[in-house]
């Protein structure tokens, strides 16, 4: 991804209020704690949201990966955020890189989700 600084990082708990409050998140800097990571490439990763959800991060182009053992590390990431539906098919493929296996995603996931979601375009992965 592109270089940048954790400098000016908003924290992740204030994406939703940002949001609600009609600002423009096509350019956004945020820090959190990365929860879940792709387990096969490290190709997205999570953050919890206050509200009890998460945001799904995506890098942009999907030109570059998070390292597979990222969760529990605190992130910066920049880029955009917006309100996304995540069809059954798609969160399908998530649960099963995260590590659940096809049968449980198949049972347990039968409707789309309507979330946060971020595309980076950098991200920093700091050391705990």
């Amino acid at each position: 991804g592109q270089r940048i600084s954790d400098a000016d990082a908003v924290p992740v708990s204030e994406v939703t209020s940002l949001l609600e409050a009609g600002e423009n998140l096509s350019e956004l800097k945020l820090s959190g704690k990365i929860e879940a990571c792709c387990q096969a490439k490290g190709c997205w990763m999570s953050m919890n949201l206050p509200d009890g959800k998460s945001m799904r991060i995506t890098f942009k182009d999907y030109a570059f990966f998070v390292p597979t053992t990222s969760a529990g590390y605190n992130a910066v990431m920049e880029g955009k955020a917006f309100v996304d539906t995540t069809s059954v098919e798609v969160l399908r493929h998530y649960a099963v890189d995260g590590g659940m296996s096809q049968e449980d995603a198949q049972k347990t996931i039968t409707e789309p989700e309507i979330n946060i979601a971020f595309e980076a375009t950098g991200v920093i992965v700091k050391s705990n």
